[in-house]
């Protein structure tokens, strides 16, 4: 494989020459914070090893998904620190654009009810249908097909509105870290109708707590209807024979005003008659007790044990649905959660609470240093190196225990440091298709697509938004994303962007496209270069550039690149993607140098 791609893409190697340091070798919003914002150490910036222009770029590519055309002048003029302070407070951001382009969909701010109301699941019409008529008519068929088409637009949509959001956004730092939470904690959309709630836990539950405490986002997880179902925690109920609550005291007779507002959630107590039928016949789930600490909080090697699970799963018993199946919102019922005594790493709970005891799990597994490690491991692996060095995870673990838990301040210690402005962390990272097609939108200045053909490009590199089965997640690491195949797709998607086959994407639409296209090559290429990586790549990717020829391509000549024709005009010749200065930008979109981040 050739060094334009095999070298530089993987993780771990060295960068490309010319792109290190020089001399090193509806819209989701919250409430306004009023904490002070601490400018960066004196020292933290003077070990940086990064330029400036290039701690510019670097910023741009950890902290957004990438920049649009005049964004990296935006963040020179007001300095990178400023710019990181700002996008640590996104509610002060206005984010105008963004608002008007959601405005057209028309499930983001509906509830989870009356989105399986409006767009019910077609077995269900089915089933309805042949109830009421005993056979199936044409006309009957026709409505099935209808009402299949009717429900898939909710994934579509929410997939749409996800890409849409990340291109659009002035909140940029809130928006990664939105994508980073949904996958840690994921959801897959395939399972049953756990579709109809992905929309509240993209609205509801995660973007209100992306940059806040994670004791408050991990109780939002807990309680949405989407991890309720995914991970089968609506079912599990009390085993046969242990003790339940069988009265209707009051829960939680705290004063607490956070307590009664627990209190509020909770359910009455359901004779057995009435329960889900799911609640009557199924016994102790402990799938969601074993993810929420394995994959959660305190991590795979978190110093719990079995009997922890099974005591976490015994202690959440009763969080359930209030619909069962067909979702509705959190309750808390009594009568099938298990009363009992439990000890969960080596913490006592003494018998007969209700509600209060899960709440109590939380909080126990939010404040544990296990979690403040896993936490800061796995933030400082997305923003600063596949392998993050051991110093800084333990200083943003020390923020994260000494802030009980505030994600924007565990955030802050970590993108102000000396390590994540290193020369090593420069153009360390492999982006992720999601990551990708985002930060290529953005580049090329382009209009987000409001179909889901967006989100359906980016399931093609191999990422489908909420399309990861496994409760952990798409891989972290830029070995996960590179294979031949993976390099293939990638630059044909590039040489696709560039030649006007991917919806909404306009070279023309890049501010200085008429003026670089008018130039001999290689000005062309040079202005490609400034304007796409800040005038820095190797010598490998600009003679691929001046040359028009990838050699990893000139391997596989005989192969299509029909994959990203999304608009009928499919071509066959990769080399001949376009002509010109169209070419010269695809192939600087492929090139390693965009690839990563």
């Amino acid at each position: 494989m050739s060094a334009f791609i095999a070298i530089p893409l993987f993780v771990g190697c060295a960068a490309p020459a010319g792109s290190g340091p020089a001399g090193s070798g509806p819209d989701g919003t919250r409430p306004i914070r009023t904490s002070a914002a601490p400018s960066p150490a004196a020292a933290n910036i003077a070990a940086r090893e990064q330029t400036a222009d290039q701690q510019v770029q670097h910023a741009l590519n950890r902290l957004a998904f990438g920049p649009r055309p005049g964004d990296v002048a935006a963040v020179r003029a007001q300095g990178v620190d400023r710019w990181i302070d700002r996008q640590l407070h996104p509610e002060r951001l206005g984010d105008t654009t963004l608002t008007g382009f959601l405005a057209a969909y028309e499930t983001l701010g509906k509830t989870s009810a009356a989105l399986y109301a409006d767009y019910p699941p077609a077995a269900q019409a089915l089933a309805q249908l042949q109830r009421r008529n005993g056979v199936i008519t044409a006309e009957d068929s026709a409505r099935i097909r209808e009402q299949s088409r009717r429900s898939s637009i909710l994934l579509g949509e929410l997939t749409s509105s996800r890409v849409a959001r990340a291109v659009l956004t002035e909140r940029q730092l809130d928006e990664v870290m939105v994508d980073f939470w949904e996958n840690h904690f994921n959801v897959f959309s395939g399972k049953d109708r756990t579709r109809y709630y992905l929309t509240a836990f993209d609205t509801k539950v995660i973007r209100p707590h992306a940059l806040g405490h994670f004791r408050d986002l991990l109780g939002a997880v807990a309680k949405s209807e989407a991890m309720l179902y995914y991970l089968d925690n609506w079912q599990s109920v009390a085993d046969s024979g242990r003790p339940v609550l069988q009265t209707t005291r009051t829960q939680n007779r705290s004063p607490n005003p956070r307590a009664a507002a627990r209190r509020a959630t909770a359910a009455p107590p359901r004779p057995a008659s009435v329960l889900p039928t799911a609640q009557r016949r199924r016994g102790l789930n402990e799938n969601y007790a074993r993810e929420l600490m394995e994959l959660h909080t305190l991590g795979v090697d978190g110093g719990y044990t079995q009997q922890d699970v099974i005591e976490v799963a015994r202690a959440l018993t009763g969080w359930t649905l209030d619909r069962g199946a067909q979702g509705g919102s959190f309750v808390f019922r009594p009568l099938v959660h298990d009363a009992g005594a439990k000890t969960i790493l080596g913490q006592h709970f003494p018998a007969g609470r209700g509600i209060e005891e899960g709440e109590a799990v939380l909080d126990l597994l939010a404040r544990h240093p296990k979690t403040a490690t896993f936490i800061a491991t796995k933030l400082a692996r997305r923003f600063v190196s596949d392998s993050p060095p051991p110093a800084l995870v333990t200083r943003a673990a020390a923020t994260f225990r000494a802030t009980n838990g505030d994600i924007r301040e565990v955030v802050r210690t970590i993108v102000t440091s000396p390590e994540f402005f290193s020369a090593d962390a420069y153009r360390a990272k492999v982006k992720s298709p999601f990551e990708l097609v985002v930060s290529t939108l953005r580049a090329m200045n382009a209009t987000p697509d409001s179909t889901p053909r967006s989100a359906q490009l980016i399931s093609r590199l191999g990422q489908p938004i909420f399309g990861h089965q496994a409760p952990n997640g798409y891989p972290e690491t830029g070995d996960a994303w590179m294979n031949t195949g993976a390099i293939l797709n990638r630059i044909n998607f590039g040489l696709a962007v560039a030649s006007g086959r991917v919806p909404g994407v306009k070279l023309a639409a890049w501010p200085t496209s008429k003026e670089l296209a008018a130039l001999p090559r290689e000005q062309q290429v040079d202005g490609v270069i400034r304007e796409l990586f800040g005038g820095a790549v190797s010598a490998d990717t600009r003679q691929v550039l001046l040359t028009g020829t990838n050699p990893f391509l000139a391997k596989r000549g005989s192969e299509s690149d029909t994959s990203f024709a999304m608009n009928g005009n499919t071509g066959t010749k990769r080399q001949a993607a376009a002509a010109g200065f169209a070419q010269i930008v695809g192939l600087a979109l492929g090139a390693p140098e965009f690839q990563r981040r």
